[in-house]
């Protein structure tokens, strides 16, 4: 019996600091075994220019958010700041297993946690992180996204969300991509033969 209904599945978790590289590794999975299907993350925040409702999030805004709260439609969120939150939808997780799919998450860090304690066994938690607290600035500084007093409050963020890194079934140290690649498949195809 699954998590929330007759289905269950595997999931794979990919959490990071941001600016650590998740994204970037979750695309190259998804491109490499076509059995992953993204999972498509609930926020409250407004659509940014060319984001796509239910491609990108699923943008309910901060009232209809705090609905799906209050109605329990969330395997996990959390207010990432002030009045700013994300989450992962049941029914996401729900239609995935549905079609026979391994979920794969992008999720922040204490998402990641909280995702593993409800999956337990069915998940591989995957923490990615910057060879260095030096280079995961210089990563978010050339993006050129985000203001200095942005990046400061990021790399705060980091150093504490650092310190979970114990919590996850695996590390992987992005400091070559090739490499990085190489040794996430290794622990994605072991997980997904077992």
């Amino acid at each position: 019996m699954g998590l929330y209904s007759q289905i269950s599945g595997k999931a794979i978790i990919v959490s990071a600091p941001s600016g650590a590289g998740k994204t970037t590794i979750v695309h190259h999975l998804l491109k490499t075994f076509p059995q992953l299907s993204f999972s498509v993350s609930a926020c409250s925040r407004e659509r940014r220019g060319g984001e796509v409702d239910g491609k990108d999030y699923y943008f309910l805004g901060l009232e209809g958010f705090r609905k799906a709260i209050a109605e329990e439609r969330f395997v996990e969120y959390e207010e990432v700041y002030a009045n700013t939150y994300y989450g992962t939808l049941k029914s996401e997780v729900e239609r995935i297993w549905a079609e026979k799919q391994v979920v794969i998450f992008d999720v922040d860090v204490v998402g990641g946690l909280h995702l593993k304690e409800k999956l337990g066994a069915q998940a591989l938690s995957v923490f990615v992180k910057a060879p260095s607290v030096e280079v995961l600035e210089a990563r978010l500084q050339s993006r050129k996204t985000d203001t200095p007093e942005k990046i400061a409050i990021r790399i705060a963020k980091a150093k504490y969300e650092m310190s979970f890194e114990t919590r996850f079934d695996r590390v992987l140290v992005n400091q070559d991509l090739t490499l990085a690649f190489a040794e996430v498949e290794g622990m994605v195809q072991h997980f997904l033969s077992n």
